[in-house]
């Protein structure tokens, strides 16, 4: 009989200790309340986090505003000295067509030499593409006109090319900088909707925001497609290198890019045996048009310079003189653009870099601009259930089941070190679910 009430009271003992760790519907309602106050001070942070990205931004336009009145004003100067070039080629033309067959013939005897030297020297020095090299200089030699691309080696279709492609890569940078101002308005605005509820809920504790207007587009962010900001410029990278690469013989050596070719001996190819003109073996493979620097190696070429046209030489008079000035300014003004749009995309790479890193911390409280229409609180303390140990020496673990915004009940277990009637319980719980909650919705935005 005594060991039978000796089993009833272990018995009772146990059903005992479940029943004074499980808190009462109104312990359950105090320690949410504990809870809800860390969550209300990691949305205003969040919240305060957003305003820094819209900033930031609203910084980078101000930047970008200055960014585009340069360009401009290098583009409009590019195009002047365009159009003084054409002018200046056009009466050129005029001037040697009397001579077209004799000049003709010359170039077609030019051509095969030019393009074995080309391949000759950057053999020498690059580990392969040489086949390469020699094919693109065919197709380009048999396109151009021996009299435009005798001037300073460059001719002005090239630089319509490259102005072309420089448009193309100004619009790109501006059709991405756009998506990411619009993302951050997107972030903010949905921030402030937020704001705006919690400060309904709770009217004594509102965070400062922005008053100023903003502007209302899609996001970017609920395209399945998008990894984040930087993302968005990474296809820019190869347009920039490319373009880069085209301008490499014309640019001087003071333009660098990052390439992937690594592989490749990039070694400096000496395209003026007696002279200083250098290129690199990526430069030659990117633009063999700048083999035509090699000219002066074959005899045939070299005659289509000195070439008499009914007692003019054209490419020895005043005009030359006159349309290789115009050029000059024309390449001058292309390498400026460049580095403007150069710059300008660096700085988006920096500016995105720094958004994504805010994003990552801060960009969740904006989902909840759909997840926060309940009315009477934002986190709710389910059920806390805690279990006993085997090993007498350590605490049992603690089942919980949460609410949090709207989202479905979710359940998790902690350690149990920590009991549910200690204030630290109520933020440990909070911050494990607002944890799991972030998780999830961090890259999905």
């Amino acid at each position: 009989m005594r060991a039978c009430w000796s089993i009833l009271g272990l018995s009772l003992l146990y059903i005992s200790a479940e029943c004074l760790v499980d808190p009462s519907k109104d312990d359950l309602h105090q320690i949410s309340q504990f809870g809800e106050k860390y969550v209300d001070q990691e949305i205003e942070t969040a919240i305060n986090g957003v305003k820094e990205m819209k900033t930031m931004m609203e910084k980078s336009e101000e930047d970008h505003k200055t960014f585009i009145s340069s360009l401009e004003k290098t583009k409009k100067q590019k195009e002047e000295a365009l159009k003084a070039a054409q002018d200046m080629e056009e009466k050129l033309n005029e001037e040697q067509s009397v001579c077209n067959d004799t000049m003709q013939a010359l170039w077609e005897e030019c051509k095969p030499c030019l393009k074995n030297t080309c391949v000759k020297y950057y053999s020498r020095t690059c580990t392969s593409g040489s086949g390469l090299v020699g094919r693109q200089l065919e197709e380009y030699l048999n396109q151009a006109s021996p009299f435009s691309i005798w001037i300073n080696g460059q001719n002005i279709e090239t630089l319509e090319k490259e102005d072309q492609q420089q448009s193309q890569q100004f619009q790109d940078l501006e059709k991405r900088y756009g998506e990411v101002a619009d993302g951050v308005d997107n972030i903010f605005l949905d921030s402030m909707r937020v704001f705006d509820h919690m400060r309904s809920l709770h009217p004594y504790h509102t965070p400062s925001v922005f008053s100023r207007p903003t502007r209302f587009y899609r996001s970017p962010f609920h395209d399945p497609e998008f990894h984040g900001f930087q993302s968005m410029f990474h296809p820019m990278m190869e347009m920039a290198r490319n373009i880069f690469g085209s301008l490499g013989p014309y640019m001087g050596g003071d333009v660098e890019f990052p390439d992937k070719e690594g592989s490749e001996n990039e070694d400096v190819v000496i395209t003026k045996p007696f002279g200083d003109d250098k290129m690199t073996c990526r430069e030659i493979r990117r633009n063999s048009a700048g083999c035509i620097k090699l000219r002066e190696e074959c005899e045939k070429c070299k005659e289509i310079q000195h070439i008499d046209c009914s007692g003019k030489k054209p490419l020895e008079g005043p005009l030359k003189q006159e349309l290789e000035k115009a050029l000059a300014l024309a390449e001058r003004y292309t390498q400026e653009y460049q580095k403007l749009l150069k710059n300008f995309e660096e700085e988006m790479f920096k500016t995105s870099e720094l958004l994504d890193s805010f994003n990552k911390q801060f960009g969740w409280v904006s989902s909840l601009a759909n997840h926060t229409k309940s009315e009477d609180g934002i986190f709710k303390i389910k059920a806390v259930i805690s279990r006993t140990s085997d090993d007498p020496e350590k605490q049992g673990d603690t089942n919980v089941s949460v609410q949090l915004f709207d989202e479905p009940e979710m359940s998790f277990t902690l350690p149990g070190d920590i009991p549910w009637n200690d204030p630290k319980f109520s933020e440990m719980v909070a911050k494990e679910s607002l944890d799991r909650y972030k998780q999830h919705t961090v890259w999905v935005l």
